[in-house]
């Protein structure tokens, strides 16, 4: 069960969310510096006096997922595009997870609503006992009656104390899924909807701009040693962008240790993920505690 502390952690970041996604719309413009949205997001999670609880996600039309800017990024958020910016918010540990969809063209502000009613639906199924598998059921229903098609294997899924993914997944489509949600447990909740002719599933590119700490030892230089003891006592098991590291280690620590680091799998990334066909790709998406007979959304 969730202790009245925990939930009021949780109510807090998702104070800190609920006030960004109405901010956030608005800085989402045409030529706009990606790595500068990514940045002014983050900073406001702070000035709110949360933390990020992972690097601001600014996924561009046909990617779904897991962009960041690198620390020397000067790509810019192109014309009629639909740029999804996925955030979330820690407050000692106890994570929000939530996402809102710009579209700079009036052509796709329909598949942004789909993604936003099938989150709807979603979450408006969930409580104690009911299984995962009704909800995803419902959510790829709702998404199909409007023509659209969800990607099959990107799903909402459970989270922990500084563990974003905490190992059970909620579907966005039907078929068989083991699990059931239960009274106390956290979950975001994140329907992705593309085109009905698409592949519906994303695919690694080989771009990664997010990692996390795995394990301490392997690396040999002292910049690599820095890299990994900064890594896990700044942001323990949290995803962090390999940028934040250049304002805090320096250039030259960074550039000198943090490959070795990698390659040692002391620290490992997140590829960015990419819709298989190239078609745009929507996201909606929310985190709730569950409770006896509904749940409570605290990212609203």
């Amino acid at each position: 069960m969730i202790s009245k502390d925990e939930l009021e952690a949780y109510r807090k970041g998702g104070h800190i969310i609920s006030q960004l996604r109405k901010t956030i719309p608005p800085l989402v413009r045409e030529g706009g510096l990606v790595r500068e949205l990514c940045e002014r997001v983050e900073a406001e999670i702070i000035a709110l006096d949360g933390r990020p609880a992972f690097p601001c996600n600014v996924s561009i039309n046909e990617v779904a997922a897991h962009y960041t800017s690198p620390w020397d990024d000067t790509s810019v958020l192109p014309k009629d595009s639909v740029v999804k910016v996925d955030f979330g918010v820690h407050i000692d540990g106890y994570i929000n997870d939530s996402a809102v969809t710009v579209s700079l063209s009036p052509i796709y502000r329909s598949m942004i609503e789909v993604a936003e009613e099938a989150l709807r639906v979603g979450v408006a199924g969930i409580a104690h006992g009911v299984r995962f598998s009704d909800v995803g059921e419902q959510i790829e229903k709702t998404i199909a009656q409007y023509g659209c098609r969800p990607i099959r294997n990107l799903t909402g899924h459970k989270v922990e104390r500084f563990t974003i993914h905490a190992g059970l997944s909620v579907p966005n489509v039907s078929g068989p899924t083991p699990g059931r949600f239960q009274t106390g447990d956290v979950y975001a909740i994140e329907p992705f909807v593309t085109f009905k002719e698409a592949a519906g599933r994303v695919e690694d590119s080989d771009q990664m701009f997010i990692f996390r700490a795995v394990r301490e030892r392997g690396v040999r230089s002292e910049s690599a040693k820095r890299v990994v003891e900064h890594v896990r006592r700044t942001y323990r098991t949290l995803p962090f962008a390999s940028r934040w590291l250049y304002s805090s280690l320096g250039k030259a620590v960074v550039d000198d240790g943090f490959s070795e680091a990698v390659k040692a799998r002391c620290i490992s990334g997140y590829p960015v993920l990419v819709e298989a066909s190239g078609r745009i790709v929507t996201q909606a998406e929310h985190t709730v505690v569950v409770k006896e007979n509904s749940c409570e959304v605290l990212t609203i």
